[in-house]
């Protein structure tokens, strides 16, 4: 009997990670889809469908004037307007509500899935002993950096000619350097100084690539009201500016396909921190999750056609123009975005499930 239910408890201990993420990437769809609904509902619009998860309906309820349904796949959402892509009489309808309005609509998604990770990132900074900031505290024994120009309690303003926000810039932007030679600017003593060419020694690692070595500890400062909004609202920062950083990095070529990761890799890497950390530390697994929402909202701002950021665009030129593109043809080329879109997912899902065949995912 007490192998039984210790089975059932390792079973246990590798199903709830998963359900945990799964739940999680919901909320966030959620939340996403919900800021859509809430502004369309606040502006008078009508709402024909609001749903989570993409392709057959596993759940379904219609209240009002609007279905509410659960889909089977967790892979999206979406928040069906009168109007929105096609003709319609009523007065109510979405493309008949003044240019603001509209914009406020569209953007409300992303910008509550911004908001979302700005409350993870508080959560993570609470119940942390200390707040990490990008101020030298003190060097290691022998550190290059000390030996290169950078002295105690130096406060990192930029790394790189990028400038430093939080604590999260530093280990960022310095991996992102190539040659270990890199150039400050901090403050000092209440001015602005430039330090150039500061080495970083470095290590090799298991796989055979290179990685610097820090060789200083940052100031730490204790977790009261105002540094935890303080900190959280530049830490938020820090990891939107690291999606874009990301993205480029991604278009230019320093980043491939195999680097991408669709739902499918997002919940087993959400799954896998969960069950590594979960009784221990909360901070891997709360930075993992604003990351993620982050991300998901400053990705559907892009001017990608089928995206939030798409359509914004499309709206941006009908405020300045004072004339709407013609809506069918904006209609076809948000399809074929779509389309793009979704071939693209299910390219990275593909690649996803290989990962989790090989033993790279959970």
């Amino acid at each position: 009997m007490s192998q039984f239910f210790s089975t059932i408890a390792l079973g246990w201990g590798k199903v709830w990670p998963i359900l945990f993420a799964i739940v999680f990437f919901g909320i966030i769809i959620a939340s996403h889809e919900l800021g859509h609904f809430a502004f369309a509902k606040l502006f008078g619009v009508r709402v024909n469908q609001f749903a989570i998860g993409m392709g057959p309906a596993i759940w379904k309820k219609k209240k009002g004037e609007t279905e509410y349904s659960l889909r089977a796949l967790p892979i999206g959402g979406f928040c069906a307007m009168e109007g929105e892509d096609g003709d319609s009489e009523d007065d109510r309808a979405f493309f008949k509500q003044k240019v603001w309005k509209r914009m406020i609509i569209v953007a409300a998604g992303a910008i509550v899935n911004l908001i979302l990770g700005f409350i993870l990132v508080l959560a993570m900074l609470s119940q942390e002993s200390l707040i990490g900031t990008p101020q030298i505290n003190q060097f290691y024994d022998g550190a290059s950096t000390k030996q290169t120009g950078l002295v105690e309690k130096d406060y990192i303003l930029e790394i790189n000619g990028r400038h430093v926000y939080s604590q999260y810039d530093l280990g960022f932007l310095l991996a992102r350097d190539k040659d270990g030679n890199v150039d400050f600017v901090v403050k000092r003593d209440g001015k602005k100084v430039d330090v150039k060419g500061v080495h970083f020694d470095t290590k090799t690692n298991e796989d055979g690539s290179e990685s610097m070595i820090y060789d200083f500890i940052i100031v730490g400062v204790p977790p009261t009201f105002l540094s935890v909004m303080r900190y959280a609202l530049m830490e938020t920062i820090s990891i939107g500016r690291i999606v874009w950083i990301s993205l480029f990095d991604l278009v230019t070529g320093t980043y491939g396909f195999k680097d991408l990761s669709g739902p499918i890799g997002t919940v087993g890497m959400i799954a896998q921190i969960t069950q590594e950390t979960a009784r221990t530390d909360l901070t891997p697994i709360l930075t993992i999750l604003a990351l993620i929402t982050i991300n998901i909202g400053i990705f559907n701002l892009l001017p990608i056609p089928a995206l939030d950021g798409g359509r914004l665009f499309f709206l941006l030129i009908e405020g300045i123009f004072r004339k709407p593109i013609n809506r069918k043809y904006e209609g076809w080329i948000h399809a074929v975005g779509l389309v793009l879109l979704m071939a693209l997912m299910l390219a990275i899902s593909f690649s996803d499930i290989l990962k989790l065949a090989r033993g790279e995912l959970l």
